[in-house]
């Protein structure tokens, strides 16, 4: 018996047995999670539906089953990532600030996680936590007085800014990581030399440019995203009107 033989030493000449862990059944829900660790380390282009795989220790034609490809995937790893957005209750005296937060928390959210924002240009994700932040941030704008049809333009355009700015801070960590420069010296790079290149123009054809270089150069990725989004909602701002008292 089993039980009997595994109480005798293993002779020296002989192949000791391998234990083995019990491999968790594979579901959609762990090819995500392998996605999602292929993305943050690697990249949007380095995901594959081999190299997702490799990661689980099994073959491509294992997670057919689970998915139907790389663009299903894609738009999968994304919901799980908005997953981790946290929504208010809305407060129709604090509307304006429950909404930017969402906004910036969205921004830190899809910023930690390699270039996962491009996979919401272009689409229209419908994941479900992505329709439960459509239906969050509707309800944040409406109860606070927002017209139905202004705050479902906003939904889109507040969607579209954030994930745009996020995507655009990806694309130089991307470059960042192949340069083999620490972020603060890429950025450093960059912006240094564009100030060079911005003081070498001829004044009198670039007046403005010119004479406002520090000015154009100021600010981080973070402050100026928050630049923006207050423009945004600045102007959503003067749509709102008192919720009648019941």
């Amino acid at each position: 018996m089993d039980h009997e033989a595994s109480a005798v030493p293993v002779p020296p000449w002989r192949t000791p047995r391998k234990t083995t862990e019990a491999r968790r059944p594979l579901s959609q829900d762990l090819v995500v999670e392998a996605g999602l660790r292929v993305l943050d380390a690697d990249g949007f282009e380095a995901l594959s539906m081999r190299r997702v795989a490799q990661e689980l220790g099994t073959g491509p034609a294992s997670l057919y089953a689970h998915v139907t490809g790389k663009d299903e995937l894609l738009e999968l790893i994304y919901d799980r990532v908005i997953g981790e957005i946290e929504l208010p209750e809305p407060d129709p005296d604090r509307w304006l600030e429950q909404l930017r937060q969402v906004a910036v928390d969205t921004f830190t959210v899809l910023a930690a996680h390699s270039d996962i924002a491009k996979v919401s240009l272009a689409n229209i994700p419908t994941g479900p936590n992505s329709l439960r932040m459509a239906e969050g941030a509707l309800a944040i704008m409406i109860k606070g007085g927002v017209p139905p049809q202004i705050a479902s333009w906003m939904v889109d355009r507040l969607g579209l800014y954030v994930a745009a700015d996020a995507y655009e801070g990806s694309l130089h960590l991307a470059r960042q990581r192949t340069s083999g420069q620490d972020i603060g010296d890429y950025m450093d790079g960059i912006f240094g030399q564009l100030a060079v290149f911005y003081r070498s123009l001829p004044a009198d054809r670039f007046p403005m440019i010119v004479g406002h270089v520090d000015e154009l150069m100021s600010g981080g990725g973070v402050e100026r995203f928050e630049f923006g989004l207050d423009l945004l909602l600045s102007g959503l701002a003067r749509f709102a009107r008192p919720i009648p008292e019941v």
